[in-house]
């Protein structure tokens, strides 16, 4: 359904996008998963004809979004990382606005309304003012009105980036339903590893470039087994590290480091060590280990700044004009 190939977007000297390549199947879930400034929103902006890559190739449904824009509009629906609903119309207001731009007929317009409103659990708000709602309401009626004209594609950017985590869980079973239900495709931008859990394949992404594509449960396999984390005597960093040939990392007054078979390894860890072991944890490998061990640091490392390389390059887009259209 969508395929990129080499893609590349500058801004000045700021290369945002290096050379990426991807593929997502039809009805899959597919997220990218970075920090602010990877590239997440510059690359969904490119699918979405919203700027034209500075090199590279696109498909979206075999098509192509710099020579054929509108054909490729018609087949995807977004929502966007800022809310952009009109909060003095009602919700079902809105959903009518969007379905007239869309030239959806008024029938089929007012059957598809009511249809996306009780799947997000809506209906009963379909009158009341969308300026009133909750984040969450407000999220979930923009995922609606996106999937109003019937998308092949739904882009989401950061769907859930400021919501409480019951709110998210919510969201993300109504996305679950609308694939498993209607076969929608979902591209995803995310920075939530719980998030990208719920995903078939996720591409993880970092200054620009892709580090690994696969499904969560392939990506934790990189990480080549279970992390122990051990407290006690500090000597027995320099003891385990030679006893056991492994990379032993002091993390605060813990020692951290990996083997096959947790399970198996702690009655031989005890047995060797003893009383200079106080504590033992196992951890299975998480997608933030993977994510570390692919790209050097923790995720959260890297956010927090609303002045990242993805809005600086917006900002020069609407500064230098929309020929990217």
């Amino acid at each position: 359904m969508i395929h990129a190939q080499d893609l590349v977007k500058t801004f000045g000297t700021v290369k945002a996008v290096d050379g990426v390549s991807f593929d997502v199947r039809e009805g899959e879930i597919f997220a990218f998963l970075g920090p602010n400034g990877a590239g997440k929103t510059t690359t969904i902006q490119m699918l979405t004809t919203l700027q034209a890559p500075t090199s590279g190739s696109i498909r979206i449904d075999g098509l192509d979004p710099r020579t054929q824009p509108h054909e490729v509009r018609r087949r995807f629906g977004i929502v966007f990382q800022d809310p952009s609903l009109d909060g003095e119309l009602t919700a079902l207001e809105n959903l009518e606005l969007h379905g007239v731009l869309y030239h959806v007929p008024r029938k089929l317009r007012n059957e598809r309304a009511a249809m996306l409103l009780k799947l997000f659990e809506l209906w009963e708000k379909r009158d009341a003012f969308v300026k009133t709602f909750s984040g969450g309401m407000k999220r979930r009626l923009e995922i609606a009105r996106g999937l109003l004209h019937y998308p092949k594609v739904l882009f989401l950017d950061e769907p859930t980036l400021g919501l409480d985590v019951q709110t998210r869980i919510a969201i993300w079973q109504h996305v679950r339903k609308l694939r498993d239900e209607v076969g929608t495709t979902v591209f995803m931008t995310t920075h939530y590893m719980d998030e990208a859990e719920n995903c078939d394949r996720i591409a993880i992404i970092d200054h620009g470039k892709i580090q690994a594509i696969d499904t969560p449960a392939a990506l934790k396999r990189l990480i080549g087994g279970d992390k122990i984390i051990v407290g006690g005597d500090p000597a027995l960093e320099a003891d385990m590290s030679a006893k056991y040939d492994v990379d032993v990392q002091k993390v605060g007054g813990e020692l951290h480091f990996q083997v096959a078979s947790g399970a198996e390894f702690v009655p031989r860890l005890i047995g060797d060590f003893g009383g200079r072991v106080k504590s033992v944890q196992i951890k299975q490998p998480s997608l933030e280990d993977v994510f570390l061990k692919l790209t050097g640091h923790g995720i959260r490392a890297e956010e927090g700044s609303s002045k990242d390389l993805e809005r600086q390059g917006i900002q020069l887009w609407r500064g230098g004009g929309r020929g990217g259209r």
